[in-house]
């Protein structure tokens, strides 16, 4: 167990190796489940809540657990560990949306938490392998980010107009603007916004200077189109 929550790397983490082809199947069952119980999870309150409650469970849980493990191990700084991330916002806004359920909440977390989600889980930006603390910590969490956007509108009477995309994108736009600047006074990267982590990421396909600027809007504006789309097609289909 003290290796397990150490900060030592024992076992690295290999990119669509077996415990991470594991992860992504958990992940697309878990997915395609919420998907097919819609209509139970709308009409039975018993399960709704259920799912509800372990859901900000796992939210709550991971973030604890992860601050508590960066300061245990004096690991601890502004400019890598507070929530300021897109899946860290998305987190955020998901534990609010679980416990108020209100429809702005509902739609944003749509957005910014479905496909950004399941991207990182695709490509994590993660050094240890499964038998450590910080593995399991990135999957749980970056899972019940993408299930909870997913459970709250599937299971709830919201409804997304294409104007939705726009005040989401707009938010976006000014919560990136509250960043930069926020990079240049504290030095930080978030939102990847002065370069690509150094684990490869579809990032690394933006360019460089105002092109990478104009391909992460470019980017967004596309990723929500898509969202919009896939929530059109997943209505008529209901």
């Amino acid at each position: 167990m003290e290796a397990w929550f150490s900060e030592q790397i024992d076992q690295t983490f290999t990119t669509f190796g077996t415990s991470h082809t594991w992860m992504l199947s958990i992940y697309l069952v878990v997915s395609l489940v919420i998907l097919l119980m819609h209509q139970t999870l709308k009409n039975s309150s018993v399960l709704h809540n259920i799912v509800r409650y372990s859901l900000l469970f796992l939210l709550i849980i991971s973030e604890i657990s992860y601050q508590t493990w960066t300061i245990m191990h004096g690991l601890w700084m502004e400019g890598s560990h507070l929530p300021l991330h897109l899946c860290g916002i998305a987190s955020l806004l998901g534990v609010a949306a679980l416990i108020t359920y209100h429809p702005k909440l509902i739609k944003i977390t749509f957005f910014i938490g479905i496909l950004p989600a399941a991207i990182a889980l695709i490509t994590p930006d993660i050094p240890h392998g499964y038998e450590h603390f910080r593995f399991w910590k990135f999957f749980v969490h970056h899972m019940a980010i993408s299930w909870t956007s997913l459970f709250l509108i599937i299971s709830t009477k919201v409804t997304i107009k294409g104007k939705d995309l726009l005040e989401t994108f707009f938010y976006l736009i000014i919560y990136s603007v509250f960043i930069f600047i926020f990079n240049i006074y504290f030095e930080t990267n978030y939102l990847y916004l002065n370069g690509p982590p150094i684990a490869g990421t579809p990032l690394d396909w933006m360019g460089e200077g105002a092109m990478y600027y104009i391909s992460l809007v470019l980017t967004a504006l596309f990723v929500f189109s898509l969202m919009y789309f896939l929530y059109k097609l997943i209505k008529k289909t209901r």
